[in-house]
């Protein structure tokens, strides 16, 4: 016999919907992936969504269910406040969101908001949940200082002391690639498989000033070095992640070159791991998924606590 789910779990990103069915112990009974992010919705359209497609898909009509992500955002269902630095797991279960219409069956995980390294802010939503998750996953992370990075489109470094987020920088890195890639000098449609070509960014890359001066080193190697164009790609990936690794991380005050844990894609973690290997940094992976997982179980069990 099936056990019965007690939680619907929900990472709604902007691009895609990840949603699982949890037991009581956090394990996964079943899992599905949506194609209909917070950025590929309607106005409104989120409720008959989560509705239609996602309950019968887990089995769970009258299951909490616990949703982080861009749908916390004004773009997405319900607006979930941010809440401020530092930030531990309890904080954000004491500010869950509950979506109205619901009968209070849905809530959604708040987001983090900082100063930022300049004064100007930074926010976050869906990293904090992989971060808390991947804290509670060994009782040692949760003691003394640790450096986390959350590769993607827009890439989180996070600052953690003694379990709770006390620091973190927003870098652009992905979002910048993909952008470079289909616009202007730089754009090329050959994919970043060149892994020569991208130790060779990372070498370009330096300490990650001057970005603009030396992102046009992708083109006057071409043109002026006679390197093969369909390397373009892959050079860029490595000058842009060099750049992130070597640069940001000093925006937080980080310059021991400590253990940097990669939160996140697999694949996406690599290449961190690889510029980072580079630079004379140890690095270890973990995967982010898994790391949702945790952390939605987690804040549903704080806040049955509370």
């Amino acid at each position: 016999m099936t056990a019965a789910a007690s939680l619907i779990a929900c990472d709604w990103g902007t691009t895609n919907l990840r949603a699982w069915a949890l037991d009581d112990a956090g394990r996964i009974l079943t899992a599905r992936v949506f194609p209909f992010g917070v950025g590929r919705l309607k106005a409104g359209e989120a409720p008959r969504r989560f509705r239609e497609d996602v309950l019968p898909a887990l089995g769970g009509a009258r299951t909490p269910a616990l949703l982080c992500g861009m749908i916390g955002s004004t773009l997405g269902w319900t607006a979930a406040p941010y809440v401020e630095l530092p930030a531990g797991l309890d904080d954000l279960a004491a500010q869950l969101a509950t979506v109205d219409d619901t009968d209070g069956l849905v809530r959604i995980v708040p987001g983090v908001c900082a100063p930022g390294f300049n004064g100007q802010g930074d926010v976050m939503r869906g990293e904090e949940t992989q971060l808390f998750g991947w804290l509670a996953g060994a009782p040692d992370r949760a003691v003394g200082r640790r450096l986390v990075c959350h590769p993607g489109t827009h890439a989180k470094w996070m600052q953690v002391e003694d379990g709770r987020l006390t620091g973190f920088v927003t870098a652009m890195t992905g979002e910048l690639f993909a952008l470079l890639r289909q616009h202007g000098v730089l754009r090329t449609s050959t994919p970043p498989d060149d892994p020569v070509a991208f130790d060779e960014g990372v070498a370009a890359a330096g300490r990650g000033d001057a970005l603009a001066a030396r992102l046009f080193t992708a083109r006057s190697r071409v043109v002026g070095l006679g390197r093969p164009a369909a390397t373009t790609a892959s050079y860029l990936s490595g000058l842009l992640v060099g750049a992130d690794v070597a640069a940001t991380p000093r925006l937080l005050g980080e310059t021991s070159g400590a253990t940097v844990a990669l939160l996140g894609d697999p694949r996406l973690c690599g290449l961190y791991a690889r510029a980072l290997e580079l630079q004379g940094v140890d690095s270890e992976i973990f995967d982010g998924e898994a790391a949702a997982v945790a952390g939605l179980s987690a804040l549903h069990r704080a806040r049955s606590l509370r």
